[in-house]
C-alpha cells in the first residue's frame, strides 16, 4: 500500500479550505480520518489549519506549510462553482499558470453524457501547470499534486478515494506504536508519577486523557514511541504506577 519506506520521520500538514467549515454549516469529517490514515502509513500529521475561501489566506497557508513539512494535503474548493478557488490559489502559491488540462478534460468528457459537460463542470479540469493528476474513482473529477502539495476534494468519500490513489506514492517513516492503560483514578492523582516516568523515558510520549462517568473520574494513559522496547518499558512503568496509586486510596 505504501511507497518508499524511510527510517526518518515523515511529517504532514492538513489544510482544510472552506467558509462552510468555519461557519459551522458543514461539519468536517476529514481531519480524524486523515490523521488515522497517515498514522497507519507511518506519516506524522503535525499540523491542521482551517482557512476561508480567500485566495491570499490559502496562498499564505500553503506556502508556510509546504516549506515546513514533508507533505501538505488539502481538502475543499475544487468543485464547479464560482467560490471553488483552491486550484487557482494553489497555482498562485507556486507562481505557475492554470488552465484546462487536456488529461482532466478527457476524463470528464468520458464520464459525462453528451451535452452534460457544462462550462461549470469544465472548471474542475483547470489544473496548475506542472501538476500531476490524482485519480478520483467516485465522481471522476481529479485532484492534483504539485510539489509536495496534494489537493483533494472536501467530500469525505471522494477524499478517501483520492488518499487511496496517492498512498503508494508517499514516502513513509517508522510508525508510532502505542499502548493504552486505563486508570480508575482522577488525572490529578497520577500526574506527578506520569511526569517522572516521562522524564525517565526519553524517546516516548505519554499523554493522559481524563474521563467522567456519573461524576466518577478516571483516566486513560497512552504511551507512544517508535521504539517497541522503549514503549514496553514506559508502559510497564505506567501500569505499575497506576496499580500502586490505586492501592493507596480509593477513587473518591
Amino acid at each position: 500500500m505504501t511507497g518508499e519506506r524511510q527510517d526518518t520521520i515523515v511529517t504532514a500538514a492538513f489544510l482544510v479550505i472552506g467558509d462552510e467549515i468555519l461557519s459551522g454549516r458543514t461539519k468536517d469529517k476529514n481531519i480524524g480520518y486523515l490523521a488515522e490514515y497517515l498514522t497507519a502509513l507511518g506519516i506524522d500529521l503535525a499540523e491542521v489549519r482551517v482557512v476561508p475561501d480567500v485566495t491570499e489566506r490559502i496562498v499564505e497557508a500553503v506556502n508556510a506549510l509546504r516549506a515546513r513539512y514533508t507533505y501538505v494535503f488539502t481538502s475543499g474548493g475544487i468543485g464547479p462553482t464560482h467560490d471553488d478557488i483552491t486550484a487557482d490559489s494553489i497555482a498562485a502559491a507556486f507562481d505557475v499558470p492554470i488552465d484546462h488540462d487536456p488529461r482532466a478534460v478527457a476524463i470528464l468528457k468520458a464520464f459525462y453524457p453528451e451535452g452534460q459537460l457544462t462550462q461549470a463542470r469544465l472548471r474542475m479540469a483547470r489544473i496548475p501547470q506542472g501538476a500531476e493528476l490524482i485519480e478520483n474513482t467516485v465522481s471522476k473529477a481529479p485532484g492534483f499534486r504539485i510539489g509536495n502539495v496534494h489537493v483533494m476534494a472536501g467530500v469525505p468519500a471522494i477524499m478517501q478515494a483520492m488518499l487511496d490513489a496517492i498512498a503508494p506514492t508517499l514516502k513513509t517513516g517508522t510508525r508510532i506504536l502505542s499502548r493504552a492503560i486505563d486508570a480508575d483514578l482522577p488525572e490529578s492523582r497520577i500526574a506527578d508519577r506520569l511526569r517522572t516516568i516521562q522524564d525517565e523515558n526519553p524517546g516516548t510520549m505519554i499523554g493522559s486523557y481524563p474521563r467522567s462517568n456519573d461524576g466518577r473520574f478516571s483516566t486513560q494513559i497512552v504511551v507512544r514511541s517508535r521504539d517497541e522496547a522503549l514503549l514496553e518499558r514506559a508502559a510497564s512503568a505506567v501500569s505499575e504506577a497506576v496499580a500502586e496509586t490505586t492501592r493507596q486510596a480509593p477513587n473518591p
